[in-house]
């Protein structure tokens, strides 16, 4: 148990119902106990663990009341740090919290640092590491989708994964070190042929798993979707029959949209970024240049961009121009307008020299949106049948969102590959060893069995102070 007592305030900042300031440390108890008055002259010190009671916060100092609160005791070990806890639930608003918190940090505490609650609650060993980057996850989850999969991770499913790999590596290094220690001994390991099928079957497990991060990732950031095309296309009519409300301003006058609108859209789960962006073309107008040059760069960072083009008129350099652009990019081409006559028949037909995904659509009436909808998840969910879970082999749903998490299992397969080679190459089994052991050791940085202060203060920075 760390020596000092930390404290903050829990809930976001502002008016509210209910707003809560958390002690965590051998000192929460009695520091809390120091500032509270029942009125039923009940002692914190008394109350079972895990209990509410009710009564005052009180300045000390001044013996004046600072606010009615309802006080929570959670006593060591059965609490999320594994130390004693209490939380403060006062009235929601800046400044009840506020006095509350300057009381508690008067009294004995320290402000806790972003992600210390956490942190505690990892070194403590109630949680691995994978489980507490999942905590931060499911706070920024956008989607129903992508909470379940933070949820998941955070109840151990990646984190058993690894450690049931780890286990195996661990198996077949013992049968490899038992030849370097006992080579003329009677101990019958396990056959070389038999190591070296294990060694690849984990690699294989290792590589799948890594393979559900491109999916996974769509699920924790989000998919970029960047809506393109020259101006007067419908760009801005499309964002706002996907939202299903005026976002984007609308009007006939090319070069409306000056900058990049950006929108989350949640379709079935993958949370997903829309961006309006203004019309590309070649201009002298200062702002709508910026507002092009915007449009280019949102095409180069997008994960799937809708190229659009206006199906009651005949493609124009301009058009040309933007499906150039678009063509060796993941890409949908929707034509749009298809309320009214089109002014070419072959124009789905030669929009596939640039896409393989072209369909019709009006963002007036709505036709083809679902279908448009539908298409952006194809193009980045393999499985559609099962969503992100299909995808993920014989791990029971567990998914690689973190590129930490990917660059640590494509590196402990990179170190298997190395003593594949070793076996097959007849090396020294001890160069064989010291490859399987850095696999160890690469995977264990996901679980934080092995890891070091600077990674675990990167992670826990990107935490809200009181978490």
């Amino acid at each position: 148990m760390l020596e000092d007592t930390i404290a903050a305030i829990s809930t976001p900042l502002g008016e509210g119902g209910i707003g809560i300031v958390r002690l965590s440390g051998k000192e929460a108890l009695s520091i809390t106990a120091n500032l509270f008055l029942s009125p039923k002259g009940a002692r914190l010190e008394d109350v079972e663990s895990h209990k509410l009671v009710y009564g005052f916060v009180r300045d000390p100092e001044s013996g004046t009341n600072i606010d009615e609160v309802l006080i929570a005791v959670m006593r060591a070990p059965h609490t999320y740090t594994r130390e004693d806890v209490v939380e403060i639930n006062c009235h929601g608003g800046i400044l009840p919290l506020r006095k509350i918190l300057e009381l508690v940090l008067r009294n004995g505490a320290r402000l806790a640092e972003p992600g210390e609650f956490t942190r505690r609650a990892f070194l403590g060993g109630r949680i691995d590491l994978s489980q507490a980057e999942a905590v931060i996850d499911l706070i920024r989850a956008k989607t129903g989708e992508s909470g379940r999969i933070a949820l998941e991770q955070l109840s151990g499913g990646l984190s058993g994964r690894i450690t049931r790999l780890r286990d195996r590596i661990a198996s077949s290094c013992a049968h490899i070190e038992t030849y370097i220690d006992f080579p003329e001994d009677e101990i019958e390991p396990a056959p070389p042929g038999s190591i070296l099928e294990e060694i690849r079957n984990i690699g294989k497990d290792l590589s799948d798993l890594s393979d559900t991060f491109e999916e996974g990732r769509f699920f924790r950031d989000g998919l970029k979707v960047a809506i393109v095309g020259r101006p007067n296309v419908g760009k801005s009519s499309l964002l706002n029959a996907l939202l299903n409300r005026d976002r984007a301003i609308v009007t006939d006058a090319p070069g409306t949209t000056r900058d990049v609108l950006e929108e989350y859209l949640n379709i079935k789960g993958l949370p997903v970024r829309i961006m309006d962006t203004a019309g590309i073309r070649e201009t002298h107008e200062m702002a709508e240049r910026e507002g092009v040059a915007r449009s280019l760069r949102a095409i180069a960072d997008a994960d799937v961009v809708i190229g659009i083009v206006d199906g009651t008129s005949a493609l124009n350099s301009e058009d040309i121009t933007v499906l150039d652009r678009i063509k060796n990019k993941k890409s949908i081409i929707a034509i749009n307008k298809s309320d009214l006559p089109f002014a070419d028949d072959s124009l789905e037909r030669r929009m596939g020299v640039y896409s393989d995904n072209v369909l019709r659509i009006s963002a007036k009436t709505g036709d083809g949106l679902g279908e448009l909808k539908e298409r952006i998840i194809d193009s980045v969910v393999r499985n559609r049948g099962s969503g992100v879970r299909g995808s993920c082999g014989e791990g029971g749903g567990a998914v690689v969102t973190n590129v930490r998490h990917k660059i640590a299992i494509d590196n402990a397969v990179g170190a298997l590959d190395k003593a594949i080679d070793g076996l097959k190459s007849a090396l020294p089994l001890e160069i064989v060893a010291v490859e399987m052991r850095d696999a160890l050791d690469r995977l264990g940085g996901i679980v934080g069995t092995v890891t070091t202060d600077d990674i675990l203060n990167r992670i826990f920075s990107e935490f809200c102070i009181g978490k």
